[in-house]
């Protein structure tokens, strides 16, 4: 889960890290409120999950109440890369020195963690990276022996830092490690860290991502999700406990073992050029357990999606078995009952197959459309979507 910027400035905060004061607000009154206690010249930025920003004009320069106000009815209701901004961060406008670039994340290559670090921080931070990869250092981090006052010195060492902020850095670089460590976060960012006149080092900006798997050693998180952004499918979805991701077509997909929905995907995206081009709707995977309840309730996701015209259902019997899915399919359609609508295209293999299809085929429900290949069911599938489309 990617955190808003105020939501990542919070965290910091939390764990002892230098931000600046500020608050969020949803109306251009809010903002104007907000300046107003501030007392002093304010930012007002844009709260959207995406890079940017600045250079889309969501983030402005307010000099009083009445600016501040101004500035907010601009940003607010603006749409940056896709993402339509409802919220802003107001916080005193900072005088900056210097700009620096720092991050703690998950190096999935490397199976460890890693550090990134620039004395050429900044917006155009990305362009740095590329152009001149030798001024953003890279160290990895042993998950065992983690960040402490020692390793912070070695990264401030080899990015460079100025000798005169290298402690202050190295302070906020072991309280952003714990910060990682404690949140359970694969990503923290920090761009730009800045050093102001006076010499102190402010986290002024921030990025920061939740491992989800993590959720159940922090309900507070829970708190953390923007509900209203949450596409409505996929938020049901969790909270029945799928792996479910919505996609842009037509064909609905069921599967069990991440392995096969994503073949899954290949092959209706193949069989769909042939039929207008239809595509898949979602990624479902419904586990090893496909019970009546499980199968019901991905179904019920599924049918819910108005882009669906199809659903295909492709499951592979293993420690669950053919017979088992196929009473699954038969007892969720008992279930839904007038809400199952479409067309389901069923493929079953591996374990006890035989029984399974005798079951579909003995239920002989209106709905159910029984393939034995996947090639085929796929075709099938993508046959039905555009003819319902």
């Amino acid at each position: 889960m990617d955190l808003y910027e105020y939501q990542a400035k919070d965290l910091f905060a939390a764990h002892g890290v230098p931000v600046l004061p500020g608050n969020v607000a949803s109306t251009p009154e809010e903002a104007s409120a907000i300046a107003a206690d501030l007392g002093t010249t304010v930012v007002v930025k844009a709260q959207v999950k995406t890079g940017g920003r600045g250079k889309a004009g969501g983030v402005k320069l307010a000099e009083s109440p009445e600016d501040t106000k101004v500035k907010a009815e601009a940003i607010l209701g603006l749409d940056i890369k896709g993402h339509i901004v409802h919220r802003v961060l107001v916080t005193p406008a900072s005088d900056i020195a210097e700009e620096y670039y720092f991050s703690f994340l998950l190096d999935r290559a490397n199976r460890t963690f890693l550090a990134m670090a620039s004395v050429e921080g900044g917006m155009d931070i990305e362009e740095v990276a590329v152009s001149k990869p030798e001024a953003l250092a890279k160290v990895l981090i042993d998950p065992i022996k983690g960040v402490d006052k020692a390793k912070a010195d070695e990264i401030v060492a080899l990015a460079k830092f100025p000798a005169e902020v290298a402690d202050q850095v190295s302070e906020v670089i072991v309280k952003l490690w714990v910060t990682f460590v404690a949140e359970d976060a694969t990503l923290v960012e920090v761009n730009p860290l800045v050093r102001d006149p006076q010499g102190k080092i402010i986290a002024l900006d921030g990025k920061v991502t939740l491992d989800e798997n993590a959720d159940f050693r922090h309900p507070a998180h829970a708190e953390l999700v923007d509900k209203a952004a949450e596409n409505e499918l996929e938020a049901k979805a969790k909270a029945k406990g799928l792996n479910y991701v919505k996609l842009d077509g037509q064909v609905g997909i069921i599967g069990n073992g991440a392995g096969l929905v994503m073949s899954t995907l290949d092959v209706v995206a193949y069989a769909g050029e042939q039929h207008n081009n239809v595509k898949p709707a979602n990624f479902l995977d419904i586990g090893g357990g496909a019970s009546a309840e499980v199968m019901a309730n991905g179904l019920e996701i599924i049918l819910g999606d108005p882009d669906v015209k199809s659903v295909f259902v492709n499951v592979f019997g293993g420690i669950t078995a053919c017979d088992a899915v196929a009473n699954g399919i038969v007892a969720a359609l008992g279930i839904l009952g007038d809400e199952a609508t479409k067309p389901l295209v069923v493929r079953l293999d591996g374990n006890n197959v035989e029984e399974g299809r005798r079951i579909l085929a003995e239920a002989n429900h209106p709905l159910v459309t029984v393939v034995d290949t996947m090639d085929n069911a796929a075709d099938k599938a993508a046959e039905l979507a555009a003819a319902g489309a």
